[in-house]
Protein backbone atom coordinates (compact mmCIF):
# COMPACT_ATOMS: atom_id res chain seq x y z
CA UNK A 1 0.00 0.00 0.00
CA UNK A 2 1.60 3.52 -0.78
CA UNK A 3 2.52 5.98 2.02
CA UNK A 4 -0.02 8.34 2.79
CA UNK A 5 0.61 11.67 2.38
CA UNK A 6 -0.29 13.11 5.67
CA UNK A 7 0.13 16.72 4.80
CA UNK A 8 -2.28 16.54 2.42
CA UNK A 9 -4.94 15.16 4.82
CA UNK A 10 -4.10 17.65 7.85
CA UNK A 11 -4.96 20.28 5.20
CA UNK A 12 -8.42 18.43 4.12
CA UNK A 13 -9.02 17.96 7.55
CA UNK A 14 -8.46 21.51 9.24
CA UNK A 15 -10.08 22.84 5.60
CA UNK A 16 -13.19 20.89 6.95
CA UNK A 17 -13.28 22.13 10.66
CA UNK A 18 -12.84 25.14 9.72
CA UNK A 19 -15.85 25.22 7.55
CA UNK A 20 -17.75 23.73 10.21
CA UNK A 21 -16.76 26.07 12.49
CA UNK A 22 -17.99 28.89 10.13
CA UNK A 23 -21.38 27.16 9.58
CA UNK A 24 -21.88 26.81 13.51
CA UNK A 25 -21.24 30.43 14.08
CA UNK A 26 -23.10 32.20 11.53
CA UNK A 27 -25.81 29.41 12.64
CA UNK A 28 -25.95 30.34 16.29
CA UNK A 29 -27.86 33.43 15.82
CA UNK A 30 -31.40 31.53 14.79
CA UNK A 31 -34.49 32.97 17.02
CA UNK A 32 -36.45 31.46 19.50
CA UNK A 33 -39.30 29.65 18.67
CA UNK A 34 -42.04 32.28 19.11
CA UNK A 35 -45.18 30.26 21.23
CA UNK A 36 -47.45 33.20 21.68
CA UNK A 37 -50.77 31.63 20.48
CA UNK A 38 -52.53 35.18 20.11
CA UNK A 39 -49.87 35.99 17.01
CA UNK A 40 -49.07 33.18 15.41
CA UNK A 41 -51.21 30.14 14.23
CA UNK A 42 -50.91 26.49 15.38
CA UNK A 43 -49.34 25.21 12.13
CA UNK A 44 -46.96 28.02 12.10
CA UNK A 45 -45.97 27.17 15.50
CA UNK A 46 -45.10 23.65 14.85
CA UNK A 47 -42.99 24.75 11.40
CA UNK A 48 -41.23 26.89 13.78
CA UNK A 49 -40.41 24.21 16.11
CA UNK A 50 -39.61 21.72 13.76
CA UNK A 51 -37.58 24.16 11.81
CA UNK A 52 -35.74 24.77 15.77
CA UNK A 53 -35.20 20.67 16.49
CA UNK A 54 -33.74 20.91 12.52
CA UNK A 55 -31.48 23.53 14.06
CA UNK A 56 -30.88 22.14 16.95
CA UNK A 57 -29.89 18.27 15.30
CA UNK A 58 -27.69 20.02 12.78
CA UNK A 59 -25.67 21.75 15.46
CA UNK A 60 -25.26 18.53 17.35
CA UNK A 61 -23.95 16.78 13.89
CA UNK A 62 -21.71 19.72 13.38
CA UNK A 63 -20.12 19.03 17.49
CA UNK A 64 -19.98 15.50 16.71
CA UNK A 65 -18.14 15.71 12.99
CA UNK A 66 -15.90 18.39 14.86
CA UNK A 67 -14.71 16.10 17.54
CA UNK A 68 -13.61 13.75 14.99
CA UNK A 69 -11.85 16.03 12.79
CA UNK A 70 -9.86 16.40 16.07
CA UNK A 71 -9.44 13.09 16.73
CA UNK A 72 -8.01 12.34 13.46
CA UNK A 73 -5.64 15.64 13.92
CA UNK A 74 -4.09 13.97 17.01
CA UNK A 75 -4.00 10.27 15.00
CA UNK A 76 -1.91 12.36 12.51
CA UNK A 77 0.06 14.08 15.38
CA UNK A 78 0.90 10.51 17.06
CA UNK A 79 1.56 8.69 13.88
CA UNK A 80 -1.86 6.17 13.96
CA UNK A 81 -3.81 8.18 10.98
CA UNK A 82 -4.84 5.41 8.31
CA UNK A 83 -4.59 2.71 11.09
CA UNK A 84 -8.00 0.79 11.55
CA UNK A 85 -9.07 1.42 15.45
CA UNK A 86 -10.54 -1.78 14.87
CA UNK A 87 -8.11 -4.57 13.79
CA UNK A 88 -4.80 -2.22 13.34
CA UNK A 89 -4.58 -2.91 9.82
CA UNK A 90 -3.85 -0.29 7.16
CA UNK A 91 -7.25 1.63 6.15
CA UNK A 92 -7.57 2.29 2.29
CA UNK A 93 -6.50 5.56 0.88
CA UNK A 94 -9.98 6.00 -1.00
CA UNK A 95 -11.96 5.17 2.01
CA UNK A 96 -9.68 8.39 3.86
CA UNK A 97 -9.92 10.28 0.85
CA UNK A 98 -13.81 10.08 0.82
CA UNK A 99 -13.72 10.60 4.81
CA UNK A 100 -10.36 11.76 6.14
CA UNK A 101 -11.35 11.44 9.70
CA UNK A 102 -12.07 7.78 9.43
CA UNK A 103 -11.07 5.56 12.06
CA UNK A 104 -12.25 1.99 11.01
CA UNK A 105 -11.47 -0.04 7.76
CA UNK A 106 -14.40 -0.77 5.65
CA UNK A 107 -14.66 -4.89 6.96
CA UNK A 108 -15.02 -2.84 10.94
CA UNK A 109 -17.01 -0.34 9.81
CA UNK A 110 -19.40 -3.16 7.99
CA UNK A 111 -18.87 -5.38 11.17
CA UNK A 112 -19.96 -2.19 13.40
CA UNK A 113 -23.03 -1.32 11.25
CA UNK A 114 -24.43 -5.06 11.64
CA UNK A 115 -24.44 -5.03 15.55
Amino acid sequence: MPPIDLDHFRKRLQGLQQELREATAADDGSPPVELDQSRVGRLSRMDAMQGQAMSVEMRRRRKATLTEIASALERIDSGDFGDCQGCGEPIAVARLELDPATRLCIGCASEAEKA
